[in-house]
């Protein structure tokens, strides 16, 4: 079988099974079972492939048939212009989350200490790291498997990051930071409900953020005051129709808000000042 041959027959069968970008997602897989960029080799498209690598295809194929997402079956995917490996048991970082880390990066400056609550991948730290070299950035989950991933990725992308396994603030007694950042679990209980298969094969743990998809906020926005410098800020990703209450949260608890959209116009950042306990909010 050739390449083209392999590539209309991977197409079809991932379009039967309802896969959206089907031609896209079959070339991608292809391109990166040989190891070759996608236009070079479809312009080789003549090539005879042998039954080994057509097998390995299709068993690419059948997981993306079973809505596997892609970023899990190639391992990897870009943030901020890094590579981050990705695998099942970590949730997948968005192109939407680069609007929190811009914010973030245009609010350091160096010798400032960095915490991201709910590291996951690593993406918005490792970026942080990279991107502002001269902060320090320390990086919490209560997932191990997500901190084995992120370590890895801190490796791959030559920075340095403290990672420590901790439930918020659990494992930080004592400590301040000049920014907290989260992209926390914000997915409503009747959201969850409603999620793309893809998206469902994410980890739940970083997805469910309680009935109405605010607890992590409250919980966040309620403890920050104590762990952070006056005049640090606290950066939160959000769901797109939660702008309001996050704000309220932001204003109850840390100072006046602000809120940014994403790039697909839906408000995506929202984040505020501590000033410190005299602060007149």
């Amino acid at each position: 079988m050739t390449i083209m041959q392999a590539l209309r027959h991977a197409s079809q069968r991932l379009a039967d099974a309802g896969v959206p970008d089907a031609a896209y997602d079959a070339s991608q897989m292809l391109a990166h079972l040989l190891g070759e960029n996608a236009l070079a080799m479809r312009l080789s498209g003549e090539r005879t492939l042998p039954p080994q690598t057509l097998s390995a295809y299709e068993a690419l194929v059948e997981r993306r048939r079973a809505r596997e997402p892609m970023q899990y079956i190639l391992g990897e995917t870009g943030f901020m212009g890094l590579i981050f490996h990705v695998e099942p048991g970590v949730l997948i970082p968005r192109q939407d989350t680069e609007i929190l880390c811009e914010a973030a990066l245009e609010r350091l400056s160096d010798g400032k200490r960095v915490l991201d609550i709910g590291t996951g991948s690593g993406a918005l730290a490792v970026s942080l790291k990279a991107l502002c070299p001269g902060c320090d950035v320390t990086a919490v989950d209560v997932s191990e498997t997500a901190l084995t991933i992120a370590r890895e990725n801190a490796r791959r992308n030559g920075v340095q990051v403290r990672f420590l396994r901790s439930d918020c603030f659990g494992a930080l007694a004592g400590e301040r930071f000049d920014m907290i950042v989260s992209n926390p679990p914000y997915i409503s209980q009747e959201e969850m409900q409603q999620l793309m298969p893809e998206v469902r094969q994410e980890p739940e743990l970083a997805l469910f953020g309680g009935k109405d998809g605010l607890s992590f906020y409250r919980r966040i926005a309620q403890e920050a005051p104590a762990y952070l410098n006056e005049g640090g800020w606290l950066l939160f990703e959000i769901g797109w129709k939660q702008r309001d209450a996050v704000q309220a949260l932001l204003s109850a608890h840390i100072g006046a808000p602000f809120a940014l959209k994403d790039y697909g116009h839906n408000w995506r950042v929202v984040g505020a000042q501590w000033r410190g306990h005299g602060q007149d909010i």
